[in-house]
């Protein structure tokens, strides 16, 4: 038997991993200033591609904890 859905904490692990992607985020962008001199082209195109992508998916979380927040208001 399925358990039944819990949402009741969605909204917040969905901002525990906003907060976490930022970290890495910004670690990321202290690591390409920090090193700037001592890494390679690829690795520099690397971390920016991976910093792309955590942007989007900070994007696409806070669409969640809207879409959260609507779905708690109507239950």
């Amino acid at each position: 038997m399925a358990k039944p859905d819990n949402r009741s904490d969605n909204v917040e692990k969905l901002q525990r991993s906003i907060q976490n992607t930022i970290k890495n985020f910004r670690e990321g962008q202290d690591y390409l200033s920090e090193h700037a001199d001592e890494i390679s082209p690829q690795e520099k195109k690397q971390i920016e591609e991976k910093n792309e992508k955590r942007l989007h998916a900070i994007e696409g979380l806070r669409e969640e904890i809207k879409d959260e927040a609507a779905h708690q208001r109507k239950s």
